[in-house]
């Protein structure tokens, strides 16, 4: 039998339309001026209730850019040996900050930013380790302020609807899921996904997707088997996951930096199965099949590039006075992050952070 998964998973606003105010305008201050930046900024102006009010980046020029691109009213650099960032959280005009550097800056960047006062979603990987997650989540916690990772897949209403399918019935009992998510990545020791004191990998990066169907589903293991490449680097740059559940029900996740992959999603149960269609993390249509001959598509559009669905619920949270997401509790982040610790021991994989 499959175990129940809990309803937290799924949100109470998926028939909502997310860029729709649901409260008083939020201004929001945004952290690194990166690719994931940019794309979430041109999601956050599809909120009613959202104001672009500061960005921060190394530099001014950068940080200056940033903000005439994308309409920000304020622009922070480093100034006189005080990092960008500091000087926004010093703003006392921001309410809440997406914190978007790379997965080893965020311990010391959401950690300021928590002590600064302010609200905070972090991208995924939320830290290098469950030990920086969890005096995060601590520090939220002892100071009332909001904390959420931003796990984006989670909101889309492709994933919310497999998330329902799985826990409806419809398939029967879950017993096994696989899903992978891949591409060839260029290799630099210096580029982001490839340098070990920035938390480069597959794990930290990409593995988040493949295992959100199986926590979607099944919820968290009680075993984890992993596999990898890790190169002269040490870094993963692929990896293989099995998980087991003491119900028998498995699972298989694979995830690569140097091989194009299906990026597709399986969901089996004792009635019948779902896959997604489209790349994992955003799949546009599903494809259920119960018995032998019955099957049916299910098509989803996504509102601006995707991320407007998180932004939606981290802004309805803070506007009534939630610390965190039913939808994506601290707990699951934490979990998620000694899940990754096990992975990496089992791997061989460690960071800078690792020693701190």
């Amino acid at each position: 039998m499959s175990a129940p998964i809990a309803k937290p998973w799924l949100s109470s606003q998926s028939d909502q339309d997310p860029r729709s105010a649901t409260g008083s305008p939020l201004r929001w201050g945004i952290i690194a001026t990166g690719g994931i930046a940019r794309s979430v900024s041109q999601d956050l102006a599809l909120l009613a209730d959202a104001e672009l009010y500061a960005v921060s980046s190394r530099g001014q020029d950068t940080a200056d850019a940033f903000a005439v691109a994308y309409d920000f009213a304020k622009a922070y650099g480093d100034d006189g040996g005080v990092p960008g960032y500091q000087r926004l959280l010093a703003d006392e005009q921001v309410d809440v900050v997406y914190v978007a550097t790379p997965h080893a800056q965020h311990h010391e960047i959401v950690l300021a930013a928590l002590n600064a006062g302010k609200h905070v979603l972090c991208e995924k990987a939320f830290t290098i380790n469950a030990r920086e997650a969890s005096e995060l989540i601590d520090v939220a916690r002892s100071r009332n302020l909001f904390l959420m990772e931003a796990v984006w897949s989670r909101f889309l209403p492709s994933m919310q609807r497999a998330f329902e399918i799985a826990a409806s019935g419809e398939l029967g009992d879950i017993h096994w899921v696989t899903a992978d998510l891949g591409f060839p990545a260029p290799y630099s020791p210096t580029a982001r996904l490839w340098a070990r004191k920035d938390g480069g990998g597959a794990l930290l990066d990409l593995s988040v997707y493949p295992l959100l169907w199986a926590l979607g589903t099944l919820g968290f293991p009680q075993t984890v088997s992993a596999t990898g490449f890790i190169n002269d680097d040490g870094v993963d740059a692929q990896n293989a996951l099995t998980l087991g559940y003491n119900h028998g029900a498995q699972v298989q996740l694979t995830s690569s930096l140097l091989a194009h992959g299906p990026r597709t999603a399986t969901v089996a149960g004792s009635l019948g199965f779902l896959q997604s269609v489209g790349s994992i993390n955003n799949p546009g249509e599903l494809t259920v099949s119960t018995g032998w001959d019955s099957r049916r598509t299910e098509a989803f559009e996504s509102v601006g590039r995707g991320y407007v669905y998180e932004l939606r619920e981290v802004t309805r949270c803070i506007q009534q006075g939630l610390t965190e997401s039913p939808v994506m509790p601290l707990e699951d982040t934490l979990n998620t992050m000694r899940l990754f610790d096990g992975v990496r021991a089992q791997l061989g994989v460690s960071y800078p952070n690792d020693r701190h």
